[in-house]
């Protein structure tokens, strides 16, 4: 089974009990400043979840694209990726655990004809305090669906410490197939007092590998050695926070994702995700650009071929973002820039062989996520451009390590040529051995290790906040995000769209398309038109549309869903006699999930602090409301 298969069968699947089936998001989160990218399956339907109400219904599916900053370390290990698709099913107060595993396993094991013998489950094994109890419902739930498939499922020891440690018992994975974990098996958005939380249930192949007890004397489900492998989870949203506590919900959540590659890998009995068809193509190209043989070289080439095509899917985005110093394109210059280094490893001397990569991705996902091909020629402008800039600083690179060759490396000096010129460990230490001298790798990892530290720090601080608070004040500067983006189509013309957002009680941050700096008149003019759409006291209205009926009615918005649901358009404008909105001279439209002021009228006075250039063909503006 192809991985086009794989994403259909379980579309189709889902859509057969019930769901709808919605797009993918975008991959660069709109209106919410708590994370660079979308990060999960569940990450854009937090407001729904949270509201329980979604224009397609209280059932959804979808295959949504998702990046994870911290797993580029990860890359290497035949079973980690930076990008990847989340299957998700979602149940927004509707079916809850029964249905939920039962629907999973019939999946697994009717529709992909998986093993049941090869799967194992975990589960919540209740809070140390003692108030939220053990999800024995789960585990008798999933003893009853076992034995449907012929499998006799008890219970294995609890681990109520450190889940990657296990219980420090032998297990017997012959008969015990359910075991209960504490830090492992309980979810929950955040801190704050109303978000929502609950335990969840992994699902776990085991591949058959040896154990390897270097990670521990024995084996078990959350095992770090590579025997078992999460496939899937089944998160039950059952609890809200209060102040003194989280209380069960009366209409309860399930959300559920499953990783496409790894389903992928089992499906297809390998031993890597780099041999799946979402990356053998690339792969069979780098082994031309390079003339080395994928086997003898996988970290090499599972990092090339990882970062180039999440790359791919971040600039190829249709919110896409190019290379920079700054949030997001730092991310990209990262990959590439990384991509690159263990491409001349590969002893790939190509010029311009970053789109060479692209391009094959381009072509495998162009039936499934149709931006990439649509944006192709933008995708690879911006490879090109970096790689001809990251070369000129190799180059540099090289100068300086000749300058500190004349002796051992120390750790300071060594993650300076990997900080400011992109030189990795492997490439200083290749260098320094040619002349026959050591570096300080124990200095290094020091080094690195306070850099990692303090850019958790500052990331911390930085995406603090954003529409993550629907509080008013927030509320009220979201609204007036949608009043900026209409104002500046109107002075600078129709190419303008937005590409991205930060918005907290305090300031609106929006970035939007444009290749000019913004004269003094234009920003008095974006000014004036917003506040003048304020006086204008605008009844602020919200229906729910099809993708079509939308893009006809002229709201804003990304029209890429080949599947028609339906979505809420927000409308600022004038009331006609019959008390229904003047859509014909709207001051503004626009697809968005929500919160939003119900008239402009208690906005305030719109004031643009500053205008400025946030990354290629993209500006900024930075604005407050004034009481």
């Amino acid at each position: 089974m192809n991985a086009n298969e794989l994403r259909q069968k379980y579309l189709d699947f889902f859509k057969a009990q019930g769901h709808a089936v919605i797009p993918s998001a975008s991959l660069i989160p709109e209106n919410d400043s708590t994370l660079l990218f979308t990060n999960s399956g569940m990450f854009p339907l937090v407001p729904y979840l949270l509201s329980g109400s979604h224009p397609a219904g209280v059932r959804l599916v979808d295959s949504q694209k998702s990046f994870r900053t911290e797993d580029i370390d990860e890359v290497g290990d035949s079973r980690h990726n930076t990008f990847f698709e989340m299957l998700g099913n979602w149940s927004l107060g509707d079916y809850f655990k029964e249905e939920q595993l039962s629907w999973w396993f019939e999946f697994l094991f009717v529709e992909l004809k998986i093993d049941p013998s090869r799967i194992y489950q975990t589960v919540y094994a209740g809070s140390e305090d003692g108030k939220i109890s053990k999800d024995n419902e789960a585990v008798a739930i999933l003893q009853k669906i076992f034995a449907k498939y012929g499998i006799n499922a008890s219970e294995g020891p609890m681990t109520v410490g450190k889940g990657a440690l296990g219980s420090g018992q032998q297990l017997d994975f012959s008969s015990q197939r359910i075991f209960a974990y504490r830090d492992k098996n309980w979810w929950q958005r955040g801190d704050a007092v109303g978000e929502l939380g609950g335990p969840d249930s992994e699902t776990f192949y085991d591949t058959g590998k040896e154990h390897n007890k270097a990670f521990g004397e024995f084996c078990h489900p959350n095992c770090d050695c590579g025997r078992f492998l999460e496939i899937g989870n089944s998160v039950f949203m059952q609890y809200q926070k209060f102040a003194d506590g989280w209380k069960e919900l009366a209409n309860k959540n399930v959300d559920f994702g499953g990783g496409l590659e790894r389903i992928l890998m089992v499906l297809n009995n390998q031993d890597s995700i780099f041999k799946t068809d979402l990356f053998t193509r690339a792969i069979v190209r780098i082994e031309e650009l390079s003339g080395k043989k994928y086997e003898d070289n996988k970290r090499a080439f599972e990092v090339v071929a990882d970062h180039l095509k999440a790359a791919t899917f971040i600039v190829g985005d249709d919110r896409g973002v190019p290379p920079s110093n700054t949030d997001q394109g730092y991310i990209v210059r990262r990959l590439l820039r990384r991509a690159i280094r263990y491409g001349r490893q590969l002893g790939i001397v190509q010029e311009k062989w970053l789109k060479e990569i692209a391009s094959v991705f381009v072509e495998d996902y162009q039936s499934a996520y149709p931006e990439l091909t649509k944006n192709h020629d933008f995708i690879f402008e911006e490879f090109d451009k970096e790689e001809e800039k990251f070369n000129r600083t190799l180059e540099k690179g090289i100068i300086e390590f000749n300058k500190l060759a004349s002796a051992d490396i120390n750790g300071q000096d060594a993650f300076r040529l990997y900080q400011s010129y992109g030189f990795p460990l492997e490439i200083t230490e290749e260098l320094a051995a040619e002349k026959g001298i050591k570096v300080d790798q124990e200095g290094f990892a020091a080094e690195l290790a306070k850099h990692q530290e303090l850019s958790r720090t500052a990331s911390a601080g930085k995406f603090k906040g954003g529409l993550a608070d629907s509080s008013e004040e927030t509320t009220k500067l979201h609204t007036a995000a949608h009043l900026l983006l209409a104002a500046l189509r109107q002075v600078l013309g129709e190419h303008v769209t937005q590409k991205g957002s930060n918005i907290t009680a305090e300031r609106l941050r929006f970035d939007f398309s444009h290749n000019e700096k913004m004269t003094p008149e234009q920003i008095a003019k974006a000014e004036e038109l917003v506040n003048g759409a304020i006086a204008a006291k605008l009844p602020v209205t919200c229906e729910e549309l099809s993708l079509g009926e939308a893009k006809e009615r002229g709201a804003m918005g990304v029209f890429d869903s080949k599947y028609g649901e339906r979505v809420k358009v927000y409308t600022a404008s004038q009331l006609l006699s019959d008390g229904t909105p003047d859509f014909k001279s709207a001051f503004s439209q626009e697809i968005c999930g929500g919160p939003h002021v119900n008239n402009t009228g208690i906005l305030g006075k719109f004031k643009i602090q500053k205008e400025e250039s946030s990354s290629a063909g993209v500006r900024r503006i930075k604005a407050v409301l004034e009481a």
